[in-house]
């Protein structure tokens, strides 16, 4: 390598040969020569053989430090070139462009073990359906039309021993599918088994009564009992000829086909909601649409998602201005969709927070931001053990050894979450019969405000707003009346 005094002297002595300064006829090109060096003009190029020394001896110090060679750099900087204008798989393409993926969270096992629900555009054909159910090599059992979805609902069954998560991530890779999810499982929620009461008990006689006094609710009936309200209760069998419900079903809708068709809990939460006859509800001319999506078969949980989204769907089409679930399990994506649609049609939602106590994360569908939770509180207005609770909780109201319908005319004592729900549904429909128009986030407001905290102590994030008023409540969204008498409750004495 020349140094640049060689370099100098090189350049110098061919300047001179070219032009010829050994001649003695041109001694003034020597001295222009000279004058140029001397000026600076051949130390640009001295300046720049030197830069470019100096950058490939950094050069050389990284690679020893590890670096990649010059070329290799080059080389991996044309392939994330070419890599960043590859066209992504059609596959990638629509996870990218989809909600939330459905595969079910790790660890999560509360869905039937061979089944899928599947959401297809309503322009989808029966021939295409077909096509996509044998291109992943599924077996159709149920095809209906989710209208709060604008869509089509399909429940798939696997044949095979592949996994609920790895069809699911399959199916997100077809064009065809908006939506795919595991057949999530859900439990009614009762405390205890019911117990039977004698049927002949008079409607005043046994304590279990205690329910009506505790949050108002005669007070409330001299201004609304709940007339002309729609009141859907997506339950087990409901006994649709039972005397205490007479005039009360407006519809019934079977949604899953199989199991017992008339069951304790349905029954009880009617009535909780609607009875008027040994006992009262806490809406009694309100009109009942019965959804049959739990079978009653006794299994800890035996509704799905398929059969809810079917029945909550059924429901919001038939008119429903609210809707009670008594029945708790994981978060649900379809649901929660139409769970969000109902919500925006103006129905009212309603769950129990669940009875799996003080330790329990949160359950769905009453964690959803969309639907009121209910937990339940005792005789002395205190949390059981067995209520869930937690900053998700709307409201509380009783639950605990209630008297309640029974099937075949007989009455049962019961607790849990899901009785607690059941009269909070009931004061929804007096708030709705007197202010029919009252929007869901509205009505939820109201109803809180005019909730009282347990024990008079202030917000503990665990029973939310505290125990439901139901003359308040009703009294909040439409005052009496110059003809309607202004009552002060006995507990308010």
């Amino acid at each position: 390598m020349l140094n640049a005094q060689s370099v100098r002297i090189l350049i110098v002595l061919l300047m001179v040969a070219g032009c010829g300064i050994l001649s003695s006829t041109a001694p003034s090109r020597a001295q222009m020569v000279e004058q140029a060096i001397r000026g600076g003009i051949v130390q640009q190029t001295i300046q720049s053989i030197e830069d470019k020394k100096r950058r490939a001896s950094s050069s050389q110090t990284d690679d020893a430090k590890g670096t990649r060679p010059a070329a290799k750099r080059i080389q991996a900087a044309k392939k994330e070139g070419k890599e960043d204008k590859k066209p992504k798989a059609a596959g990638q393409q629509q996870q990218a462009a989809r909600n939330p993926s459905g595969v079910p969270p790790a660890g999560e096992q509360r869905y039937v073990p061979d089944e899928i629900v599947v959401e297809v555009a309503s322009s989808t054909s029966p021939q295409q359906i077909n096509a996509l159910t044998q291109r992943f090599r599924l077996a159709t059992l149920e095809t209906v039309d989710f209208r709060l979805g604008s869509s089509i609902l399909l429940r798939l069954r696997i044949p095979d021993r592949r996994s609920v998560p790895a069809v699911v991530r399959a199916l997100e890779t077809d064009g065809g599918v908006l939506f795919a999810q595991p057949n999530y499982l859900f439990a009614l929620l009762e405390d205890n088994p019911p117990a039977p009461v004698a049927a002949a008990t008079p409607r005043d006689a046994d304590p279990a009564q205690y329910v009506l006094k505790k949050i108002n609710l005669p007070e409330a009936h001299q201004l609304a009992r709940g007339a002309k309200v729609l009141v859907a209760v997506i339950d087990s069998g409901v006994d649709v000829a039972h005397p205490d419900l007479a005039g009360d079903i407006a519809d019934t809708f079977d949604a899953i086909g199989v199991g017992v068709p008339v069951h304790a809990h349905g029954t009880a939460i009617a009535g909780g909601i609607a009875a008027h006859g040994r006992l009262t509800g806490a809406a009694p001319a309100a009109q009942i649409l019965a959804v049959r999506a739990f079978s009653g078969n006794g299994r800890p949980e035996d509704g799905t998602s398929f059969a809810i989204m079917k029945g909550l769907d059924w429901a919001v089409l038939h008119g429903a201005r609210a809707v009670n679930m008594s029945f708790a399990g994981p978060l649900d994506p379809g649901i929660t969709r139409g769970i969000a649609a109902a919500h925006n049609k103006g129905v009212v939602l309603i769950a129990a927070a669940g009875n799996k106590g003080a330790s329990s994360p949160p359950l769905f569908p009453a964690a959803d931001r969309n639907v009121i939770a209910v937990t339940s509180t005792d005789q002395n207005d205190q949390l059981p053990a067995f209520a869930n609770r937690g900053p998700y909780v709307a409201v509380a109201a009783p639950g605990v050894d209630l008297m309640l319908l029974a099937p075949n005319d007989q009455l049962q004592r019961m607790s849990g979450t899901s009785f607690s729900a059941a009269y909070v549904t009931g004061i929804v429909a007096l708030m709705l019969e007197r202010q029919p128009d009252l929007a869901p986030d509205a009505l939820r407001r109201a109803l809180m405000a005019s909730a009282h905290r347990l024990g008079g102590s202030p917000a503990d994030g665990q029973s939310g707003a505290g125990l439901v008023d139901a003359y308040q409540a009703v009294l909040s969204v439409a005052p009496a009346a110059g003809t309607e008498t202004n009552l002060t409750p006995a507990t308010s004495r």
